[in-house]
């Protein structure tokens, strides 16, 4: 869980409320739910809060928070910017693994000790949540007084890639010369990592990059970021090289408590990611009264990545909307509330809300671009018992008396394993999440087909492993990748799941969507018997034997599956309902997985069993 390390004279002076003292602001804190965890050496309170709150990584996203809380503030917040003056140049040299870039430039900002302490906690703590050690976004703030910006040709940045130059642009040489880009320039681009020295930040002496990773505590601490990159990313002024990102910038633009301007710029390998972990540096600027500017951020064509050939204005502080029902917030929370009430709620959690009246009311809620944390409606449900108090919540006893006992469904599992151990299974509980290689490709199926296994799987956005990217759309491949992990084990190996699966929604069986999330999940039951006589007919015998416990008439009419071999495997129906597959492994995927016996595997829905 994230801490963060708050001055409470600070907060106290952020809030404007100097009248709370210690005891008061932790009892405050914890209505939002920061927990006071103790005390630095320093005297600063520490406080652990939920990861999804990442707006309250510094005391200026504290003390914002806390002035919704007390009233003081009201719905949505969007800071103003100025026009753009400097301009970010993506070259086409841009290495392939951080292709994405964004920034802002900061004016009139009074930095003192506190103040600076506070931006570079900041800084590090969205490097280590949201920049994911600064290997998904890493973030460089400069001075900006102490760059120099490029004088870049129109023709330089804007040949080929359809881009219109501003209005207000100068020509340089006259008329009919080519245009300047009409303010500094700064440019990211891939150098070779021998190529060109700079002064890192606490170094006493030129380095290239290469040497960075090798001579610099810091260069040695993130090295693993960057090491294996044919080229390093770098940006660059008129003067020379000045930032090494994701791992350090130069000496040069050292930020210190006379910097009243500064360069914010960000690069990483998503550009939603960099976006809002600027836009949360924003806000906490903002707070401290500096002035925001636009910078243009052009992406030459060629250039890595997704965004080649666009021209982005940059901080992206676009105001988000989500729907949220009336029936959902107060069957949520058990209470009941009028519909001004809610709107209220809303407007103190930070949020703007308009009413919609229908069938069924509903507010469109508009979330400012620091709140990361709302994904679905639950959690704007969760924003307005906030604002509401949970303290302020009577328990009360449910109106039907109920006795506690095992779910319909978690019955028909037991039932079901049991049933398969009787049968000689060894039961097995693999995990939920696999990769495309494993889901698909090693088992010959094509995503998207109509196969059992062929469904359009659920990808995880931020996988932390690349073994581990979707969740899995069919069991048996966990079964087969078990096997292969114990060929070295004795034989016959006769395994057998009873487990989750999913697929997403437009795939997937009706029925299977219940809760609308666009994640078709359902329940199902495979099993695999590997030994060197392993027929169809073995494992047919199996599977009859086990539908017969549950009461239900099988057929096996034949069919085509890519995992099995043609003429022996068959479509698994029950109770007239075709819900699975049968049948003897396919040589190919024995190859792939180095087995050398025969292996036959069934695998339908557990919901097929239920009377």
């Amino acid at each position: 869980m994230p801490v963060v390390d708050i001055d409470t004279d600070e907060l106290r002076h952020l809030t404007g409320h100097e009248e709370k003292g210690d005891d008061q602001l932790k009892e405050d804190l914890f209505g939002l739910g920061l927990e006071f965890e103790g005390e630095t050496d320093e005297g600063e309170l520490q406080f652990e809060f939920a990861p999804d709150r990442l707006d309250r990584l510094s005391v200026e996203g504290v003390a914002r928070s806390l002035r919704y809380q007390y009233g003081d503030d009201r719905g949505v917040y969007v800071p103003d910017t100025n026009d753009a003056e400097w301009t970010i140049r993506v070259d086409e040299s841009v290495p392939d693994e951080r292709p994405y870039v964004a920034g802002a430039v900061v004016r009139g900002v009074d930095l003192d000790e506190q103040a600076l302490d506070s931006l570079i906690q900041l800084q590090e703590k969205l490097h280590a949540t949201m920049g994911r050690k600064r290997a998904k976004g890493a973030i460089g703030i400069h001075d900006l007084t102490m760059l120099k910006g490029e004088r870049v040709e129109q023709r330089e940045i804007g040949e080929g890639n359809d881009l219109e130059p501003p209005e207000d642009l100068t020509p340089v040489g006259g008329d009919d010369g080519p245009t300047d880009v009409g303010g500094p320039t700064i440019t990211y681009r891939g150098i070779d990592p021998e190529s060109e020295e700079f002064v890192p930040l606490d170094a006493d002496r030129g380095m290239t990059p290469a040497e960075v990773l090798t001579e610099h505590p810091t260069g040695e601490t993130y090295a693993d970021v960057v090491r294996e990159y044919e080229r390093f990313p770098a940006i660059y002024d008129e003067l020379g090289l000045f930032s090494f990102p994701p791992v350090i910038n130069g000496q040069r633009t050292e930020v210190t408590t006379n910097s009243r301007e500064l360069l914010i710029e960000l690069t990483g390998t998503d550009q939603w990611t960099i976006d809002r972990m600027l836009a949360i540096i924003c806000y906490a600027l903002d707070a401290r009264g500096a002035t925001l500017e636009d910078v243009d951020v052009v992406y030459d064509d060629g250039a890595a990545g997704e965004r080649s050939g666009d021209h982005l204005v940059r901080p992206e502080l676009d105001v988000r909307e989500k729907t949220v029902s009336h029936d959902q917030i107060e069957t949520t929370l058990g209470i009941d509330l009028e519909m001004e009430a809610v709107v209220d709620l809303f407007e103190r959690s930070g949020l703007d809300a308009t009413t919609n009246l229908g069938e069924e009311t509903q507010y469109e809620v508009e979330i400012p671009p620091y709140r990361t944390d709302v994904l679905h409606p639950a959690d704007l449900v969760d924003d307005v018992g906030r604002a509401y108090g949970f303290d302020e919540l009577e328990p009360e006893y449910p109106d039907i008396g109920t006795i506690g006992g095992r779910h319909e469904r978690s019955r028909l599992e037991r039932a079901t394993r049991t049933a398969l151990v009787g049968l000689g299974f060894e039961d097995l509980l693999n995990f939920h999440l696999s990769s495309p290689e494993e889901n698909y490709e090693r088992m010959g199926v094509a995503e998207g087909s109509d196969v059992l296994g062929g469904g359009a799987a659920v990808n995880v956005t931020s996988a932390y492993s690349e073994d581990y990217t979707q969740l899995r759309t069919w069991a048996l491949p966990s079964l087969m990748h078990v096997l292969e992990n114990n060929t070295h084990r004795r034989y016959p190996q006769e395994l057998s799941e009873v487990g989750f699966v999913a697929e997403r929604a437009e795939t997937g069986r009706d029925g299977d969507d219940a809760e609308g999330t666009g994640v078709a999940e359902h329940r199902t039951v495979a099993g695999a018997i590997a030994r060197t006589d392993a027929t169809y007919e073995d494992i047919k015998g199996r599977l009859q034997a086990l539908v017969a416990e549950f009461d239900v008439s099988l057929e096996t009419p034949t069919t085509d599956h890519p995992s099995f071999i043609d003429g022996r495997v068959a479509e698994v129906v029950i109770d007239g309902d075709a819900v699975g597959v049968i049948g003897e492994v396919h040589p190919r995927v024995l190859v792939e997985r180095d087995l050398e016996v025969p292996v036959a595997a069934f695998e339908f829905r557990l919901d097929a069993l239920a009377e």
